[in-house]
């Protein structure tokens, strides 16, 4: 959690400071100014990445040279600060001394984002929903990193070694690395889906109480063909990869969905049930990690409103209410408010303009920032 996040030079936000609450953190404002850059400068802090576009310099203002999201932690004060510029590239430091590893920027802010195209979970593909998936098991299980991390080289030396075009005995050299990696990638990944389908299942039928009677059960697919294991099917498809040029079978190509009386659900929901979906699947990821001992975490909401009526939104921000995360939420909506003042105290409410942000606390008079 965060207790001051200051901005600068991101996007169209030269230069703003405000200071959250640990509750619920709502951005209200007109289409464009600015209140998806301010989830998009927490999200950087968290991940080191954007989540509007691949380059990060695409975030720069225009007619600057860097840009800077420093912020300070709720739980011991201590300073985040990353900078970006095109020359010297990210640089980012934790309680004054630099880090070198994005994960490890990521153990001490653990966050999630719902986007305004929430859908994605069903249109993006499985890299998608497998890094939705492993951002929980990151956050959970302490072996998931070494394990991760250990597949990721080993894979990528062993497709170096079929580009590379050599022979069979060399590249299988990497096979049981792989597949011991693999094998424990596969086995956290079901552990940890079984665990978030008994919370989903909850939040989901509370959200879209017409699905109340209907089973939902989980759709797995470890990346291989089912029929056989990994060690088989790696030997199986050595020829196959080596015509390829690249690894296809494997914990990189893992999918994995829930299913709604055996029936897809991208097949059965409406636009808004997607959402709803999406949002019921992170307060289980929340509800899930809640008695880890990581640092609280945060959740970004990007227009929560879209596609949402008022009865689906007051029960949103009930549940929402009890998460033991720090929120941050914006639309374009301002009868949103009345329903979160009518749901919660502790929170705050910033509204976004082009130009100076105004604050407005419960018990606090409105200021200037």
């Amino acid at each position: 959690m965060l207790s001051e996040i200051t901005i600068r030079n991101l996007r169209n936000i030269t230069d703003q400071s405000f200071m959250p609450v640990t509750g619920i953190n709502l951005l209200v404002g007109p289409n464009g100014a600015g209140k998806t850059s301010v989830l998009e400068a927490i999200h950087l802090l968290g991940l080191g990445r954007t989540f509007r576009s691949r380059a990060l310099k695409n975030a720069i203002q225009f007619d600057k040279q860097q840009l800077q999201v420093v912020a300070k932690t709720v739980q011991n004060k201590m300073p985040i600060g990353l900078q970006y510029s095109a020359e010297a590239g990210l640089e980012i430091r934790f309680n004054n001394a630099p880090l070198k590893k994005l994960s490890d920027l990521a153990a001490q802010l653990p966050l999630q984002l719902i986007p305004a195209n929430s859908h994605q979970f069903f249109e993006q593909g499985p890299r998608f929903r497998r890094q939705l998936l492993d951002w929980g098991l990151f956050h959970v299980e302490p072996s998931f990193n070494f394990h991760w991390q250990s597949y990721k080289k080993v894979l990528q030396q062993r497709n170096a070694s079929i580009r590379q075009r050599k022979n069979f005995k060399e590249i299988q050299l990497w096979d049981q690395h792989l597949i011991e990696h693999g094998n424990q990638l596969t086995d956290l990944r079901k552990k940890r889906l079984d665990t978030i389908l008994k919370q989903f299942e909850f939040y989901f039928k509370l959200v879209c109480p017409q699905f109340e009677n209907s089973k939902l059960s989980l759709k797995y697919k470890t990346g291989w063909s089912r029929e056989i294991t990994f060690e088989e099917s790696i030997k199986l498809n050595l020829e196959k990869d080596y015509q390829l040029g690249y690894t296809r079978s494997g914990a990189h190509a893992a999918d994995w969905s829930f299913k709604i009386d055996e029936y897809e659900a991208k097949d059965v929901f409406s636009r808004g049930q997607q959402k709803l979906f999406f949002l019921a699947l992170s307060m289980a990821q929340i509800k899930s990690s809640e008695d880890s001992n990581n640092p609280k975490g945060i959740l970004l909401i990007d227009d929560l409103s879209s596609e949402l009526d008022e009865i689906h939104l007051e029960i949103i921000l009930r549940q929402l209410n009890t998460m033991p995360v720090q929120i941050f939420i914006s639309s374009t909506d301002e009868s949103l408010v009345a329903l979160v003042n009518k749901i919660e105290n502790n929170y705050a409410l910033f509204h976004v303009k082009q130009g100076p942000v105004s604050y407005t606390h419960l018990t606090l008079p409105t200021i200037q920032l």
